[in-house]
């Protein structure tokens, strides 16, 4: 009998699918050189369309409101910013970092059409974005 039928098999394929996604996960934050002003991590997002509008929810811990900025180009939108450490921890030793700091930005393809930014709030941890749709008869009307 062959060692890929051993319970040990199993257990090896277990740690290198384990292993990999650790690998994945540290593709989010690599640090970046601050001089540079390059962003060091991308946000998760998610995106949710009702009949009506675009929802967005970009997850920000520990940022500061006035340290977002956001650009649309096209049909993308671009959520840049930074986040700080709280300054009691800024000379401290690290003993484990998950929640990413410095620069940020998140790329977001929307879908085709015209948009407006109807809310911007954030909260919790979390930049909420509401994207109303504008359609081609929306647009002629509001020219007349």
């Amino acid at each position: 009998m062959s060692n890929h039928y051993s319970p040990y098999w199993m257990w090896a394929e277990a740690c290198e699918l384990m292993d990999r996604a650790e690998r994945l996960q540290r593709q989010f934050f690599q640090p970046a050189n601050p001089a540079l002003n390059q962003p060091g991590w991308e946000p998760p997002v998610d995106v949710f369309e009702t009949e009506y509008a675009l929802w967005l929810i970009v997850a920000l811990p520990g940022v500061a409101a006035e340290r977002v900025e956001l650009a649309v180009d096209g049909n993308t939108l671009v959520v840049t910013g930074m986040r700080l450490l709280p300054a009691e921890v800024r000379a401290a030793s690290i003993r484990r970092m998950e929640i990413p700091a410095g620069r940020f930005e998140r790329v977001i393809k929307l879908p085709p059409g015209r948009f407006e930014l109807v809310e911007r709030r954030l909260a919790d941890g979390c930049l909420t974005l509401g994207l109303r749709k504008l359609s081609a008869q929306a647009g002629n009307r509001s020219k007349a």
